[in-house]
């Protein structure tokens, strides 16, 4: 069985030049439910998960793991924190073996 195409007689009014005429929305997909760019952007914890994920790779939920673990033996509460909430940012399983959700 062959398949014919059959393109429309009124060029400007069809179906296929309709939906390439019709205008693109410039606003991003995925803009967290219309807070914009700007708003996520400025979160200094995402902000320090991304440049330690670009810096890391995908051993970047392992590095803060291990960094959170440090700062927990050395004693020092906010760096075990903030390496907790980037180790939950890349890996929520790692980090919950890890230990108990902090109240941040």
């Amino acid at each position: 069985m062959s398949i014919h195409f059959a393109a429309s007689r009124r060029l400007p009014t069809s179906a296929v030049a309709r939906h390439l005429s019709a205008p693109r929305s410039m606003q991003a997909v995925n803009d967290n439910y219309g807070l914009g760019a700007r708003a996520v952007i400025d979160n200094p914890l995402l902000r320090a998960t991304l440049e330690h994920f670009a810096s890391h790779g995908l051993a970047a939920a392992a590095l803060a793991r291990t960094q959170a673990e440090d700062a927990f033996l050395s004693e020092d509460a906010d760096s075990f924190r903030h390496w907790m909430a980037v180790c939950r940012l890349l890996d929520r399983r790692m980090a919950g073996r890890l230990g108990p959700r902090s109240n941040d």
